[in-house]
């Protein structure tokens, strides 16, 4: 049994010109103990997926589908079954701490919260606890930390201490979205070697949102990829780099810098992102893609299941293998 099922979710949210979609039938799955990475531009619809996994959408919103976690559904559950979800089974780790962490309260506080209200715990047997997570997280002095305040601790420290308010309720899933963004490269690495070790030692799953498809090949053992809403491929995490499927992925992999590659110019992919309720009939890239087709302006493609992964592109057989992963335009006098 699959830890994570989505199956066909659509959320729409109300403005002022009516309902908008913002996920348009998004499907996919994530094992015990797997980790998947989503990756797309902003405003592709990432973080909201992985918000109503936890029953967490904008008032008003239209959400349809199904959702399971475990194989209990979270779509039409009680307050008491999501407060439940919350508690014990998923957690989530949120992209900007210091907008998630309230400033005048201590670490102390926020680490120790879940504990006792959720756990039992007494104020004493959450503080130790609270210091032993926070020493999993690789922050030492635990007992000092408990005692300052957010805005006493660095970017990295705090993403850390996020990561450990997450794993103290020991999560089934994590929900980490964007947890590195904020953060230098060099601390970007130790936060996700420690997720890494933490996921593998306690068995968790893990839904990974990042716009950097590298930073997902690293880290998870398949890579989704989500455009206006939509997943339009899925494959393993050591395939997709090399042999992307679909045309958008080609793109964002073609707009990568890299050190072994001179260009002029870096390769971009034309236009700009759009939202799910901007597309019309046919494929939402079809605006944008260099492989478009009249099919493709009027008729939106299924998605098709391959041996390297799933993908939704009308001309699928004929791309596998083709679409290049490297940028294109070269230049050795640059």
């Amino acid at each position: 049994m699959s830890m994570l099922t989505i199956e066909d979710l659509r959320v729409r949210v109300r403005s002022r010109d009516g309902m908008r979609t913002i996920v348009d039938g998004v499907t996919l799955d994530i094992g015990r103990g797997e980790a998947l990475g989503l990756v797309g531009e902003s405003g592709s619809g990432k973080s909201i997926t992985a918000r109503t996994v936890l029953g967490l959408f904008p008032r008003g919103a239209d959400v349809t589908g199904r959702i399971e976690v475990d194989g209990e559904p979270v779509l039409g559950a009680s307050r008491r079954s999501l407060t439940a979800l919350r508690s014990r089974k998923v957690a989530m780790i949120f992209q900007d701490p210091r907008a998630h962490i309230n400033p005048v309260h201590r670490v102390g506080d926020f680490l120790t919260e879940a504990l006792r209200k959720h756990l039992g715990m007494d104020r004493a047997a959450a503080a130790r606890k609270a210091v032993g997570l926070l020493a999993d997280v690789g922050i030492a002095d635990g007992e000092r930390r408990l005692r300052q305040y957010p805005h006493e601790l660095s970017g990295g420290l705090l993403q850390r201490v996020m990561i450990a308010a997450a794993i103290a309720i020991e999560p089934d899933l994590i929900l980490a979205d964007e947890p590195t963004t904020a953060l230098d490269v060099t601390t970007q690495s130790e936060v996700m070697a420690i997720l890494g070790d933490l996921r593998r030692e306690r068995g968790m799953a893990m839904l990974f949102i990042t716009h950097d498809l590298e930073l997902a090949a690293a880290t998870c053992d398949r890579t989704a990829v989500m455009y206006a809403g939509q997943i339009v491929e899925c494959q393993s995490s050591r395939t997709l780099p090399d042999r992307p499927l679909h045309p958008y992925t080609s793109g964002l992999l073609g707009s990568r810098p890299s050190i072994e590659a001179a260009v002029r110019r870096l390769p971009v992919i034309p236009g700009r992102p759009v939202a799910a309720f901007e597309t019309g009939a046919g494929c939402s890239f079809a605006g944008r893609c260099p492989m478009v087709e009249d099919r493709c302006r009027i008729e939106a493609p299924a998605t098709v299941r391959r041996t390297e992964g799933a993908v939704a592109c009308h001309r699928n057989e004929e791309l596998v293998g083709a679409l290049p992963s490297e940028p294109t335009v070269r230049s050795a006098d640059v």
